[in-house]
């Protein structure tokens, strides 16, 4: 399921605009790429920084979504398509989550110019008890809250970079092998943490139904989201917001954690009923600026972890 929900008749003028540029400029080719020099963007900051990692000093990754962006919500301009014509490798996250960016991007250059970086990774299944269970037909593209996912991200972008600078084969296997032992080690860094929350306490409520692989891999459950879904540009009812309140009255949830570019203003409403907290410091889908608290994928899940702690202690 998409989560940028553009109408068909934006897809289609996208594409035109996409022939427009390819037309004038001529599309580009991995195959054809100067070695070490290629032209490399990814969708999201923390998808860059994860590229950027396995690329190491070959060649900078550049990035479409700005930081502080939703990239639920986010529409791809003009300017973002010439970019995606004028690269080599387009790395995106699958999923549904880049929308209509993918398909245009395919349509323009060719499957081959595109990286999914979870290719191989299996949808999550909503467990028993989570909105969704039994009859949910969305796609969690949230794989890289989990970091030991996020290894089959690295091997998918230097196999990636590899087939297209095979000359720095080498380098990019090195710097990956580096990078998954990092992601490892972050890995028992949070479950360290995790187990410092009392068990009765380890309930996660988001805004939206973001956090099942983080769940999954460190013991927590998944209570419910103020907007049951993976997308958080979706409705929601008034029973809906009823029923949330209830659970986290019976279940003894201890926060609502939003991230910082969400509306919280449902999250306040229900929590203001339920008499618990809201928490508006979570950064999962987008890095900090070089000077906050998450520059990096690595800091950005240390960062989150450590709000997530500390609220449900």
């Amino acid at each position: 399921m998409s989560r940028v929900r553009a109408p068909h008749l934006l897809a289609g003028v996208m594409t035109a605009l996409l022939l427009i540029v390819v037309a004038g400029c001529g599309s580009s080719s991995s195959a054809s790429a100067p070695q070490g020099t290629l032209k490399v963007v990814a969708t999201t900051s923390f998808l860059r920084d994860i590229a950027q990692n396995v690329a190491g000093k070959q060649f900078r990754v550049g990035e479409l979504i700005p930081i502080g962006v939703d990239p639920h919500e986010w529409q791809p301009a003009p300017s973002d398509l010439v970019t995606v014509v004028n690269s080599d490798l387009l790395i995106v996250n699958g999923g549904g989550l880049e929308g209509t960016l993918l398909q245009v991007a395919q349509n323009a250059g060719g499957h081959e110019r595109v990286v999914v970086a979870s290719r191989g990774l299996a949808p999550r299944v909503p467990k028993p008890g989570e909105p969704g269970y039994g009859q949910s037909t969305e796609i969690d593209p949230h794989w890289w809250l989990d970091p030991i996912d996020v290894v089959t991200y690295v091997t998918n972008i230097r196999d990636a970079f590899i087939a297209a600078d095979p000359a720095h084969a080498a380098a990019c296997r090195a710097n990956a092998a580096a990078y998954i032992v990092k992601l490892k080690a972050l890995d028992a860094w949070i479950k360290a943490q995790i187990a410092t929350i009392p068990p009765a306490n380890r309930v996660l409520v988001m805004n939206h139904l973001s956090h099942g692989y983080f769940a999954d891999r460190y013991g927590l459950r998944v209570a419910g989201a103020v907007i049951p879904s993976v997308s958080s540009g979706e409705t929601v009812s008034a029973k809906q917001m009823a029923d949330l309140v209830k659970t986290i009255d019976t279940q003894h949830v201890k926060a609502i954690f939003v991230e910082l570019d969400e509306n919280p203003g449902l999250a306040d409403q229900i929590a203001a009923e339920a008499h618990v907290k809201v928490i508006t410091k979570l950064l999962d889908h987008s890095l900090s600026t070089a000077s906050g608290p998450a520059p990096t994928y690595l800091a950005m899940m240390r960062y989150d972890t450590q709000v997530i702690v500390s609220g449900l202690r």
